[in-house]
């Protein structure tokens, strides 16, 4: 909250008058013409830049009248280029709040490239993002052309300002940069990455007791190692200070990979070569590298830009060979790689004919870093590289590629966060290039996974994504119960960190235990514990097909009660019913009736084996009875075909209980589906034995209290298996008498006073009127056999496409008259 003199000053700019600020805008106009800027200009600009802000989102003023006038907008324009900094900032950000009343002002300071400075730079970004035209603009064309002046014609400092309206050139429509501004610039990209001067700036001196200004020598560059660079200027030479095109050689790397990426949106309507294509240098450097670059200056712009690209990284991927003496200089190098090896990546892709060059120093690359996990997030881009291009190289085993970054990197740094998202991106990324060339990714599921079950609310939008693609036949029932076993995995992963000496990992990670005690913990010594072993280890298995321990849940849930209330372990728990629906919604589309039955088998089966986490079986049993639904709908037949399960879960009375909502979902699709209508061999004897099942469990359930420690069931599963027999006797008149006789009991029960099967009144009228209602029904049973089984006709009735019928005709007739009463409207 502002304190209350903010908030008085707020409330002030707020209920500015117009009248006010015009006069306050004339009178700022004034004092900004003086030639001597004093605290009086100074406060004033403070004030307007309050009463803008104040003014951003709640209007009190007309939108205009926020809108500076031209003429203070023209002063405040001349303000950027002031030799004090604190009127650069404030008229950067006064015009950061309007939008410029014009594009001319901005195209203006494109023009004046010398001009630009930090702020006049990052307003020209801004302003023209807003506008989305900054490439559009003709002061852009300036400050492209503005890049061919030599370095007498102006300071050359003013460039490091330029790249980034560059950039946003790019970002923002580089459709309509021309080809001869993707000939200037890469011909720049050209001077800047292979030509800039190999002695440090800032006047370094080698030292001595008679040094002077008359007798310093400007020192070579240097390499991580310490010693003297041999060859031309990169990112990764050290010295004690930088020249301006060695600032530009940095800036211009970073812009690289971005600029290979884009001008391919520019159409080649110009591709002569330019025989006087010579890099704007000094003449010493280049001599320096005449000898070995004479054959590039014969080819057209891009080429030549590819080659010395190429030249660029290897001598990058050179130099990180070299040991650092500083461990900065080390995470720099490795940064280094990932950037050179994605360049070289779109280097290829652009043109096919520099794999050839390029694949030894990836595969040495690779050769060197495989073993030491430290430079995993090197190895990715490489993994990218063999996946873009070893199909066009004879002979290349990628399988080691995938190994290590599909095997290794999620089995042992599931806990970097910067790898899991890494790691995942390039799997949603490539999903089709991995189905094509790396088919066998989708074997390594348990372990990717395993990124989920440690930091799940971090990577669950990419599973969201991810998912879909990893569900086939081969995988559906495991990966069914790899989800169910999530909370399980997260637990595990935890107590794998934990058995691990603390001094072998780099980083602490908080664990989800509190105290610090002696008090050493059941589930970490049941780890530890060679007789459980197994189950840890099938829960960390890298690959799919390793196993089950679907007889062992039990056992396994009993090791892991203690971590049910471990916050990574309930997160964990929070999405598995997420991803089940996508999981349920993908497998129909994949899945054959074979795959669908074994699933509602797992379904039954696991609902009564997760682990105990508050919440989370309630949640999981809610999924299942929507997709047991769906699935049943989808093909009905399944419902005949594991009629045994089937019944053999309605049967069992601790259900009704234990797994309310899955027992009342299993009981409605019984009742709904066990029919001669929905599959052909369902018989008379299987309809009966249904009945008889379910009859058995109803009459039981109403006929004693709940066992100790359970509540009533729920009036929604006696009145479920009162429509369930109903149903099924319709389909089979000898059962009528039956269920008849069993609403009769019923409704004389209630009559009598409370039952001990139902704790509320309002419940058990509401159960006797639906038994009233079914009995009522049965009394005529071709009545009853339609109510509570309808045809498919009657269903998915076509009466407004049948054209035999009066309805069709009905609707024609109103649509025409609506149609007619609109047209006769006045307009």
């Amino acid at each position: 909250m502002y304190s209350l003199g903010s908030e008085s000053l707020i409330k002030q700019a707020r209920e500015i008058q117009e009248a006010e600020l015009q006069k306050f805008y004339s009178r700022l106009v004034k004092l900004l013409q003086l030639k001597e800027l004093g605290y009086e200009t100074l406060d004033s600009l403070h004030r307007l830049h309050l009463i803008l802000s104040a003014n951003k989102y709640a209007r009190t003023i007309k939108s205009k009248c926020l809108w500076l006038p031209s003429d203070l907008q023209q002063r405040l324009l001349s303000l950027l280029s002031s030799p004090a900094e604190q009127f650069q900032v404030l008229s950067s950000a006064l015009l950061r709040e309007t939008p410029p009343s014009s594009g001319e002002e901005l195209n203006n300071i494109q023009e004046n490239i010398s001009q630009l400075n930090t702020h006049a730079a990052g307003l020209l970004v801004s302003q023209n993002s807003l506008c989305g035209e900054i490439s559009a603009s003709p002061g852009s064309n300036y400050l492209i052309h503005g890049l061919e002046g030599r370095p007498s014609d102006g300071p050359t400092r003013s460039l490091t300002f330029a790249l980034p309206v560059l950039n946003s050139v790019l970002r923002l429509s580089p459709e309509s940069l021309t080809e001869e501004h993707v000939t200037i610039l890469s011909k720049k990209f050209v001077d800047w990455l292979r030509y800039a001067s190999i002695v440090q700036g800032g006047g370094a001196s080698s030292g001595g007791f008679f040094t002077g200004p008359r007798s310093r020598q400007p020192l070579p560059t240097a390499e991580l190692d310490g010693s003297v660079s041999g060859d031309f200027f990169t990112v990764l030479c050290v010295g004690q200070g930088f020249t301006e095109d060695q600032w530009m050689n940095v800036y211009s790397f970073s812009m690289l990979r971005h600029w290979l990426l884009t001008y391919h949106s520019v159409s080649s309507g110009n591709s002569t070569m330019d025989a006087d294509d010579r890099s704007e240098v000094d003449g010493s450097v280049v001599s320096m590298v005449s000898a070995t670059s004479s054959s590039s200056r014969l080819l057209p712009p891009k080429e030549r830009l590819r080659e010395k690209t190429f030249q660029y990284c290897q001598r990058l991927i050179e130099q990180c060979d070299r040991k650092a003496q500083k461990k900065l200089d080390t995470e720099l190098q490795k940064a280094c790689m990932v950037e050179a090896v994605c360049i070289l990546d779109c280097v290829c892709v652009e043109d096919p004919s520099m794999v050839f060059r390029t694949f030894p120093s990836i595969k040495g690359l690779f050769g060197r870093l495989s073993s030491d996990l430290s430079y995993a997030r090197v190895l990715l881009p490489i993994a990218q590289f063999y996946l873009n291009h070893a199909g066009e190289m004879a002979a290349v085993d990628c399988e080691c590629v995938w190994k290590l970054v599909f095997g290794r990197f999620p089995a042992e740094l599931f806990n970097n966060p910067f790898l899991a998202h890494e790691l995942l991106r390039f799997l949603r990324q490539n999903l089709d290039s991995l189905r094509l060339r790396a088919p066998e990714f989708i074997r390594f599921l348990p372990n990717f996974l395993k990124f989920l079950a440690w930091d799940s609310s971090a990577v669950v939008d990419d599973f969201v994504d991810l998912l879909p693609s990893l569900v086939t036949e081969g995988t559906a029932v495991e990966m069914l119960h790899t989800l169910l076993d999530l909370p399980c995995l997260s637990a595990t992963l935890i107590l794998q960190f934990r058995s691990v000496d603390a001094q072998t990992r780099s980083m602490s990670v908080s664990l989800p235990i509190s105290e610090s005690s002696s008090r050493g913990l059941l589930s970490l010594d049941a780890f530890r514990n060679p007789a459980f072993r197994g189950l840890f280890l099938f829960l960390l298995r890298v690959e799919t097909g390793s196993g089950h321990t679907i007889d062992r849940l039990s056992t396994l849930h009993d090791l892991l009660a203690e971590a049910a209330d471990w916050p990574r372990v309930v997160r964990c728990a929070q999405v598995v019913p997420v991803l089940l629906h996508i999981y349920f919604n993908t497998v129909v589309t994949v899945a054959e009736e074979k795959l669908l039955a074994h699933l509602i088998l797992v379904m039954l089966e696991r609902s009564g084996l997760l682990l105990a986490i508050p919440t989370y079986s309630r949640e999981i049993h809610r999924v299942f009875s929507c997709h047991l639904l769906r699935l049943c709908k989808l093909r009905p037949s399944l419902v005949v075909d594991q009629s045994h399960e089937l019944l053999e879960f309605a049967g069992t009375t601790a259900n009704v209980y234990s797994k309310e909502e899955v027992y009342t979902h299993v009981v409605w699709v019984l009742g709904e589906y066990l029919s001669v209508s929905s599959d052909s061999s369902c018989s008379v004897v299987l309809i009966t034995s249904c009945f008889e099942t379910l009859e058995a469990v109803l009459f039981e359930i109403t006929s004693s209290a709940p066992p100790p420690g359970t509540v009533c069931p729920a009036p929604k599963v006696i009145t479920t298996l009162m429509s369930a027999l109903a149903k099924l006797a319709s389909r089979s008149h000898d059962l009528i008498p039956r269920v008849s006789l069993f609403f009769s009991k019923l409704r004389t029960a209630a009559r009598n006073g409370s039952v001990a099967w139902c704790a509320d009144e309002d419940d058990l009228v509401a159960i006797v009127t639906r038994g009233e209602e079914l009995w009522s029904l049965l009394k005529a049973p071709g009545v009853a056999q339609s109510v509570l089984t309808p045809p498919p006709h009657v269903l998915t009735p076509r009466w407004h496409r049948d054209t035999n019928l009066a309805v069709p005709l009905q609707l024609r007739v109103l649509t025409r008259l609506t149609h007619s009463q609109c047209t006769l409207l006045p307009a």
